[in-house]
């Protein structure tokens, strides 16, 4: 008699349970050492079923129809028979293009991770005593973090004496926050932590608003680089037109100088 957790050989002769209990551990044993099972959806004669509720290509209801039916209308529609709700009781199938669904799913999984805004947290280390253009420096990099739509984790060193002083590195950050604000606001107040002092940043923009401006912008610059050559070679074409009217003027005011200067000689020789 068979008991959980005694595993059946193959060659192994029991009852129908035994043996339908080994199949599913064998299935499962298979998924565990790298088998897979395939999660796209079933098509045309991979469909064992009798009967399906069918979906036109125009999302139109056909109703419930049997599946040789099914594939027949696939077929005089040069579309493929597409398993959308397996669940379902019949399932569910429709009529489409099954490579041009697959492609469009995929754009759309593209488009969606690239529009995906990841929480980043930018860390900006300061001292008490840091000199005006440090400082200066350092408030730089905390409005480009907050540009691109990331909080910003500030932290005050301590260090020797000056931790008996923590209003020092208070002020400062502070002072920090006031000079950002049009861009962020205090997400975490400052508070000690050992021998820092540390306080969060938010930005008021979202990560993803960020994202479609420097997109935008990055459109806008190839445009303009794009646009600059044919400038170029416009303002160049125009150049040498004139240039070249130039020249063909020029032998023209020498044949109308030509007669006035043959008159005096004539006159001369009259004399």
């Amino acid at each position: 008699m068979y008991r959980p957790g005694h595993f059946l050989c193959a060659g192994a002769v029991g009852t129908y349970e035994n043996r339908r209990y080994a199949a599913v551990r064998q299935t499962v044993v298979w998924c565990y050492r790298g088998g897979s099972i395939s999660a796209e959806p079933r098509i045309n004669d991979r469909i064992r079923v009798p009967e399906v509720r069918l979906v036109g290509p125009s999302g139109e209801q056909v109703g419930i129809v049997p599946l040789a039916k099914a594939l027949e209308l696939a077929q005089e529609y040069d579309l493929d028979l597409v398993e959308v709700a397996a669940t379902a009781r019949p399932p569910v199938c429709k009529l489409m293009d099954y490579g041009k669904f697959k492609y469009e799913s995929a754009m759309k999984a593209r488009e969606a991770r690239k529009n995906q805004a990841h929480t980043v947290i930018k860390e900006m280390k300061l001292r008490p005593k840091i000199d005006p253009h440090d400082y200066d420096t350092k408030k730089g990099h905390v409005v480009r973090f907050l540009k691109q739509g990331d909080k910003v984790k500030i932290t005050i060193m301590f260090r020797g004496r000056e931790q008996s002083r923590p209003e020092l590195g208070y002020r400062l950050l502070q002072r920090l926050a006031s000079d950002v604000e049009d861009l962020g606001f205090i997400e975490s107040n400052p508070k000690q932590d050992g021998r820092n002092m540390i306080m969060v940043l938010g930005p008021h923009k979202k990560k993803t608003e960020a994202m479609a401006e420097a997109r935008e912008a990055q459109e806008a610059r190839k445009a303009e680089q794009k646009a600059q050559p044919t400038h170029g070679r416009t303002q160049r074409a125009t150049d040498d037109a004139a240039e070249s009217e130039a020249q063909s003027e020029a032998p023209a005011e020498a044949t109308d100088e030509a007669p006035a200067a043959e008159a005096p000689a004539e006159a001369s020789a009259e004399a």
